[in-house]
């Protein structure tokens, strides 16, 4: 059976696609009543929170450490290189996720940040 690896990376590839804004649409807890400015303050923190790029150096550098470091270890671990390929594919998909995860994290701190700086009282 032939094995592509487009097929064990595309789904890693339509996920991080699928999740590229989602800490840029946080919404983040207010404690006490919200103003009448709140919904277009937390539109224009959103949309400097989305503004960040979605892949860029991190996101190549996390995705070839992931590949080489699983790629090493299969070897070390099993003593051969017949499931190279597979491991480094494993670990370049781990790579790319972990930016994507660490990326909606600091989009989330960006619109936080931003309400906060406008004078909401962000608890979370």
């Amino acid at each position: 059976m032939i094995r592509s690896p487009f097929f064990g990376i595309a789904p890693a590839v339509l996920l991080v696609a699928g999740c590229a804004n989602s800490g840029a649409n946080y919404k983040p807890v207010v404690d006490g009543p919200v103003g009448p400015a709140y919904e277009a303050d937390l539109a224009a923190c959103q949309s400097l929170a989305a503004s960040s790029p979605t892949v860029d150096g991190n996101t190549a550098g996390s995705a070839a450490t992931g590949a080489a470091v699983a790629g090493a270890s299969s070897v070390i671990w099993n003593g051969n290189s017949d499931n190279l390929a597979e491991a480094a594919a494993v670990g370049l998909i781990a790579g790319i996720t972990g930016d994507a995860v660490q990326k909606n994290k600091q989009r989330e701190s960006v619109v936080k940040n931003c309400m906060r700086g406008r004078g909401h009282n962000v608890v979370g």
